[in-house]
This record gives C-alpha cells, structure tokens and sequence, in this order.
C-alpha cells in the first residue's frame, strides 16, 4: 500500500494524480497533443484564476468563449472526467480509511461503526439488556427513488465500478512487480474505454429503466452487503451483550418507489407498477437460486436430525435432497415471473409466493445442523440466508405507491356523481369525513355495474386493482401527496376496498409545504379522533414528512425549524393517543432537499420522535454514492443502523425555551426574506430563467418524470429537485441559503450572537443546521454566478442578482461569527481541501456552459450544442458532488 505513516490521505493523493496522468495519456492518444496542451493551459489559468486578481478570471473566461464547439467539447469533457475520477478515489479512499481503522487493533472505532455505538452505549450507563433489545427491534427502512436528475449512464456507473475494484487491487502490498504494472494497464484500459464511451443518454428512461437500474445495486452490492452488516451487528452484540441477533430480526429493510410513484408522472401506468414487481420478483428468485443452489454443494452432510430424515424419507445426503425441492421451486418462479415479463401465459408449476413457504425448509436445515453439533456450519451461508428473508422477502424490495390527493379526490367525485349523491369534489371537510366513515363501517359496493372511468380517475381506480393483483407481500406503503385533511387518508382506505384489495396497504399522508406541515398535527388529531380509523390503524401510524418541497416553498432554514416543531408535535400527538408512529422522511441529496451526512441527520432530530422506527428515502444519485462500492455500502448501512440507536437510546435533551424563541423569530424572518425575493419579486422569475440553466433541462434526456407539475407556471409549478438542480448548476446554490443571512445578521444585530452561538454549540438540531448551510456556502461561488449573470441576463434584471450575491456574503458572514470560523469549513479541512482542489476543474466547465447558453439561446442551430450542454452539466454535478 502507498500509505504515509505521518498523512493518511497521500495515498487518495497518489491515486488522484495517477488518474490524471492515465487521463492526460488518453487525451493525446485519443484527442492528439494540442488538444492536451490547450487543457493545461485552461487548467493552469483557472488555477491562476482561483488565487489572483479579477484579472486573471477575466483573461480565463474569455479564452473559453472563444472556444470553437469542436474544442469546447472535448475541453469541458476533459475536466468532466477528471472530477469523476477524483470522485472514484475519494469514494475508494473512505473504504481505505475505514479498513484502516479495523486494521490497527489499538485504535479508538471508527465514529459511527457498530464497535463505536456498542462501546460507547455501554459507557453511558445503558445496560446489555436495553442496548440488545434496541437493535432487535430497530427497524431502519431505506426506500429507493428514481432521481429526475441523475446523469450518469449505467454503462459508465459499471466502469467507474471497475475503476474503484483496481485501486483496491493496486493498495495490496503482497503484489509483485509485473501485477502491479498488470493493475496500471487495466486502469488504463478502463479509462481508456469510459472516455470513448458516449456519456450523454439519447433517449429518455422509462420508469422500467429506471427500477432496473435501481435493482442493480441490490443485485450487485446490496445483496452480499447487508449479511455481512448483520454478522459484523451479531458479532458486536455478541461480544458486548452476551446476546446474538436473531436472525429473524431485520434492522435493515428497503422499500421503492420506482414504479410506484405517479405523482405527476404520466409515464407510471398501472401495467408499470406490475411490470416492475415482476421484475424484483424475478430477480429475488435468481438471487435465491443461486445461493440455495450453492448451499446444496456444501451441505453433503449425511448426518441430519431425526426430524430432518423423516422429512426426506431417510435420504442419505438429507439436506441435499430437502434443497432441492427449493431450487426447484425457485427456478419456477423465476420462471414464471420471466413469462408473465414476455407476456407468455406462465406454467403452472408450483412457485413461492409467501415468504413462510421458503422459509420453513431453510428453518429446518439450519435447527438440524445446530442440534447435530454443527455449529459452525450452521452460522454460515445458511444463517446469511435466513437473514436475507426478513429484509428482502421474495421481491428483495417493498414497492411504494404514491399519488396526489386531488387525484383521489376526483376518483371519489366520479363514483359519488354516478351514484346521483352530489359532487363530493364540491362537499366541505365534515361532509366527506361523514360520508367516508358511514361507507367504510358498511359493506355495500360503491362502484356499480357498468360504471365506466376515463383519465384521471381510470388511473387511480386501475392502479389499486393492480395492487390488489399483487398482494401485501411485495407492496409497502400508499403515500399521499399534498395531504391536509383526514378525508385525504379515509379516502384512499374507501378506495382500496373498493378495488378489491385485500389485505390494505398503511395509507401515509406526506406533509409538504410549510403550512401543510403547520397544521399537520391538527389533521393527525382530528383523523385519530374517528372511532373507525383508530380501530383500523390498530396502535400504529407512519407519517412522511417532506424536505424538498416545504424547503422550497419557505426556504432552508424555515423548513428545517418547521420540520423539527412537526416532528415534535406529531410525536406528542400520537404518544397523546397512545399511536406508535413512524416517521417517513422525504430527504433529497442536497441540502437544499434535506440532504446532508447521514449520522448527523438522525441525530439532529426531535427527542422521541424515531424510538427504533424510522424511514428515509435514498434518491437517484445517492443510491449510488451511498451503495455503490461495497465498502461504502456497509459504512452507509452501519450508520443508519447505529446513529438510529443512538437517536432511540440517548435521545438529545429538549431544547430550552430561549432557544425554540429565538428559532422561531428566525424561521419567520428567513420565510419572509426568501419568499420576498422568489414569490414577491417582480423580476425573479425571468431572472432564473435567464441566469440559470432551468429552461434547457426539461429538454434533456435525464429522467422519465417531467420537471414541472404542469406545463407553464412559474416557480410554483417546477418540482423541488430541478429547482435545486438548475442553481446548483451556476454555483449560487441559492435555494440552502436565501433568507438565512437575513435572519441571521438580523438576530446578531439584536445582540443574540452570544445565545445563537450557545445552540450552535449544545443543540444538535441547530448544529447540524448551521454546519450543513456551512458546507453549501463552501461550495458556492458568487464570480462563477456572476459570470452567468454577466453573460445571460438581461440588464434590466441583473441588479437582482447583484442584490441576491449580496446577501450572500451577508450569509457567509454570519455564519461566520456563529460558529467562530475564519474561514468556511474551519474545523472540515478534508472537505474544505476537496472543494478546493476541485474548483480549478469545474470553474471552466461553467464557462463553457455559460458559452453555449449563450449561443443556443442566441439560436444557433448547431446540433452539437446540445450535447456539450449536458456534458458541461454532468460536469458541474460532478464537481459539486451532487445535482438535485
């Protein structure tokens, strides 16, 4: 390995520069000479940009405008690559740290790793007992989403893959000579291949695409992954408790939306959402194949329990014969999931379709070879498998629906309307509860023979058949968008029923603009007070909350003050009605959608508001950052399932009154001064037209979901991930920060700095608040937003933006003072170095962006135009870590 004793991060140093040099090799080979040259000299001047006069930025921005289209391309493509492959070895470099921790025995734990939880839990008072039983009974759910604006191909994901799996090979120190130079050539190989692979998607993916690709990560990483995260958590109990994880406890378990989520996307038909389960089901089955397939190979055993013997009839190889019924089962269930796929009418060979009839002869291997004395045997691949079962049942995935709740409003319109009961779409909230709740304590059908439904209401009604034709074990929650009322949740119960589903999916209201999530506790009060609905939910409610949208609607700070005060109060609403809730937490990637460091998020929030149970969404490019390389992976699954204990065990103290005071003045302040510009400004909205990218990615080939609602419209109607995306493109990163500095400096003119700097310092909530505003404000840059202003806006409009870059600095000035910081990301020297090195290599990519803004809206027809956009923008996502 290439480690420094005294530096542990020269060896990501080293990796980085040879990655750059096999780039460099690529570009003369592949683009000649001249092309390698101009990008040194464009690489040279940006970092001469970076560290001297306004001059120097000028002499840069105006070689890039100059650029020919046939330079501009490989140019910005050049600096594109460069940041993902710096990316890849930051990502390998994590894995290396974290071996590196489990390597030196006399080390303190890594922070966050189930050795440091168990450890520390213990020390603070805790007994064996509780910490056992709270990983028991932990249920962490990660539900996978389509991302509207993730960039990056599959093709290359798998490149880039391959790419991380040789640093890994290249840090082994046993390697001779000839494997080492063996190592460089297939790098350089990969790189070779990925540069000439076309990074640009020509068509749009369907939602299918989209789920299968989302399977990718289960089938590749997650699928291995998460046994050993549950044997190292049995392993640490073990050691620390006396007590072993159960393997029937599931910690860890994933839910999906993609295929199931039809909010504002037209392309999610009912056919979808059956299509897609197929698909899992056919891949859960492959999955389960292979393993049962290869622990029939090992278990030649002759020796079973008399139970065991009797079950196969004495066989002489009992557990041999006992599997191979279950292989067979499998395989005709992957068969019969690959014929209904092709539309073939499946066999009709018996298949698993409940999870217990899998289990049971898996149960039965594994109590045989325990009582037979085989221990170690039986805490093998057949114990790994049995963990499997609770978390990813026989459709490695729970599916999701998700619909508007205007749209079960027109469902229910039509069939009260056929019916000749009035329009319920006209009816006030107590009419339709009443209505509801009469027609869900009786029998009776509501859709009668010969009723027909087009559009909007063929959809919904279509849909929930579908989930009926499924069944409960391969679907999760129904989640309802824009919720307000308790008929919003009654009525989706009264449809289902009237679809003929079952055994009902848990209908969740999701919560989402700040006045829905002010008056969400109300609603859950007044939906826990109809005698039929708290026998129906039977002591238990999961609620999801938004980040995305009630961030954009208020701003970052608001949101975030107003998310904490509706967690709190729905927890002491359903603890009120003695109700277990869950909290489903609609989180983005960015820190504008509620994204941020994992750890920190779960225990930044309300005293009593997760207690063992929690959800979170995964989004698009997180999936991959987070679950893309095995080793990441399992650092990621042991945060959530560690930081979640702690949150249930050591929950964090209340916060004292002067500080929820003083919170609530600056959330007010924050929401005025953001929506004073976004919502009241009369020049905002062709202002972020012109500045930003916004109008050119609905045009792009990035996600199967538009970016608006609905066509027009302004702000209000665009989704809250291209909101983000588009000024995180011009590095303004606007949306984490407006309304902040406002606040801010207004409260340290009142004198509140000493009190401000006390919640930085002992409250959790408002640390990790500050410190993620901290991190956007790093990443921002007010010469590259003032490029794009200078180049693309008209003139009448630019003194807005000259105005919003002000309260930038405002912003980056307050936070300041609060946390005591010199300079931004202070006490973060490897993210401040990151973003550091970075900026030299995405600041040209901007420029060139800029450039061709201006010549496609200039209406240049040039075909190539397009594509070097979404080159520029795949660039700056990489640099930026993050799009959305």
């Amino acid at each position: 390995m290439h480690a420094s004793p005294t530096d542990p991060h020269a060896p990501l140093r080293d990796d980085v520069r040879l990655l750059g040099q096999l780039l460099g090799d690529v570009l003369r080979s592949h683009q000649g000479q001249a092309l390698f040259d101009r990008v040194e000299r464009v690489r040279q001047l940006s970092k001469e940009a970076r560290s001297g006069d306004a001059s120097d930025f000028i002499t840069l921005r105006d070689g890039l405008t100059d650029l020919d289209i046939d330079d501009a391309i490989p140019v910005a493509r050049a600096f594109s690559y460069f940041l993902r492959l710096a990316n890849i070895a930051e990502q390998h470099h994590r894995i290396r740290r974290r071996r590196s921790y489990e390597q030196d025995v006399d080390a303190t734990p890594q922070r966050g790793s189930i050795e440091d939880a168990l450890t520390r839990m213990l020390q603070t008072g805790l007994s064996k007992d509780e910490v056992h039983a709270a990983f028991c009974r932990q249920r962490v759910e990660l539900v996978m989403t389509a991302h509207p604006t993730e960039v990056v191909r599959r093709t290359l994901l798998q490149k880039y893959t391959r790419i991380a799996e040789l640093l890994a090979k290249r840090d082994r120190t046993s390697l001779t000579a000839l494997e080492r130079d063996e190592v460089i050539n297939a790098l350089h190989r990969e790189v070779t291949s990925a540069w000439s692979t076309d990074e640009i998607r020509r068509a749009k993916p369907t939602p299918e695409d989209e789920a299968k690709g989302g399977l990718v990560v289960f089938e590749q990483v997650l699928w291995d992954v998460l046994p050993q995260t549950l044997r190292r958590l049995d392993e640490g109990l073990k050691k620390h408790t006396g007590k072993p994880l159960p393997f029937s406890a599931a910690p860890l378990v994933f839910g999906s939306w993609m295929g199931g989520d039809r909010d504002g996307n037209p392309n999610v038909k009912p056919e979808t959402t059956l299509r897609v389960v197929w698909l899992a089901r056919w891949m859960a089955a492959d999955l389960y194949h292979r393993e049962v397939q290869q622990l029939r190979t090992e278990l030649s055993l002759t020796q079973g329990s008399p139970e065991l013997h009797e079950r196969v009839d004495g066989a002489y190889e009992p557990y041999r014969a006992l599997l191979r019924g279950v292989r067979t089962r499998l395989a005709a269930t992957r068969e019969h999931m690959q014929a209904l796929l092709e539309g073939r009418e499946p066999n009709t060979d018996p298949i698993y379709d409940r999870l217990d009839e899998l289990k049971e002869p898996l149960v039965l291997c594994h109590r045989s070879l325990i009582e037979t004395g085989q221990l170690r045997i039986a805490n093998g691949r057949i114990l790994d498998i049995l963990r499997r079962l609770p978390v990813f049942g026989l459709t490695l995935v729970r599916l999701d629906l998700r619909q508007e709740a205007p749209q079960h409003t027109a469902a229910m319109d039509a069939i009260v309307q056929q019916l000749g009961l009035g329009s319920y779409a006209d009816w006030d909230e107590a009419t339709r509860v009443d209505f509801l709740v009469r027609e869900l304590q009786n029998n009776r059908p509501l859709i009668v023979h010969g009723f027909t439904a087009e559009g909007v209401v063929a959809d919904v009604l279509d849909t929930l058949r579908a989930a009926a034709e499924i069944g409960p074990e391969a679907l999760g929650a129904y989640v309802i968008s824009m919720a307000a009322t308790p008929s919003d949740v009654l009525v989706v119960e009264l449809l289902q029923r009237e679809a003929g589903v079952k055994l009902p999916m848990r209908v969740v209201p999701l919560f989402e603009t700040r006045d829905d999530l002010v008056t969400a506790p109300d609603a859950m009060r007044a939906l826990f007070a109809i005698p039929w609905y708290r026998e129906k939910c039977a002591g238990k409610q999961e609620i999801m909350i938004g980040y995305s949208d009630s961030a954009k609607d208020a701003g970052r700070l608001t949101s975030a003050w107003e998310l904490y005060r509706a967690q709190d109060e729905l927890a002491a609403v359903c603890r009120a009605h003695q109700i277990d809730l869950t909290l489903f937490h609609g989180r983005g990637g960015t820190v504008g959608r509620g994204g941020g460091p994992t750890y920190l998020a779960i225990n930044s929030q309300p005293p009593g508001s997760i207690d063992g149970r929690l959800r979170v969404t995964v989004q698009g490019e997180m999936i991959q950052a987070l679950f893309g390389l095995p080793g990441v992976a399992q650092r990621s699954l042991e945060l959530y399932t560690t930081a979640t204990a702690w949150a249930t065990l050591r929950p964090p103290a209340q916060p004292k009154a002067e500080w929820r005071t003083l919170m609530e003045q600056l959330g007010q302040e924050a929401c005025d001064a953001y929506r004073g510009v976004v919502r009241e400004h009369p020049d905002f909205v062709p202002y972020f037209r012109a500045a930003t990218p916004e109008q050119e990615l609905g045009g792009l080939n990035i996600g199967s979901r538009p970016a608006r609602r609905k066509k027009g419209g302004g702000v209000d109607s665009l989704r809250a991930i291209p909101w983000v995306f588009a000024w995180t493109e011009t590095r303004l990163m606007m949306p984490s920060w407006l309304g902040v500095g406002v606040a801010l400096s207004g409260a340290i003119e009142q004198g509140h700095l000493p009190l401000l700097q006390e919640m930085y310092r002992d409250w959790r909530f408002f640390t990790s608040t500050i410190e993620l505003i901290e991190m956007v404000l790093a990443k921002s840059s007010s010469q590259i937003a003032e490029a794009y202003d200078h180049v693309l806006v008209p003139a009448p409009l630019k003194p807005l933006g000259a105005e919003v870059r002000a309260r930038l600095a405002k912003t980056i000035d307050a936070v300041k003072q609060i946390t005591g910081h010199q300079e931004l990301l202070e006490n973060n020297a490897v993210l401040r170095r990151s973003i550091d090195v970075r900026n030299p290599y995405v600041d040209p990519i901007n420029l060139v962006q800029i450039e061709l803004l201006r010549r496609l809206r200039s209406g240049d027809t040039d075909p190539r135009l397009s594509d070097a956009l979404l080159l520029t923008i795949n660039g700056v996502a990489a640099g930026m870590r993050n799009t959305g």
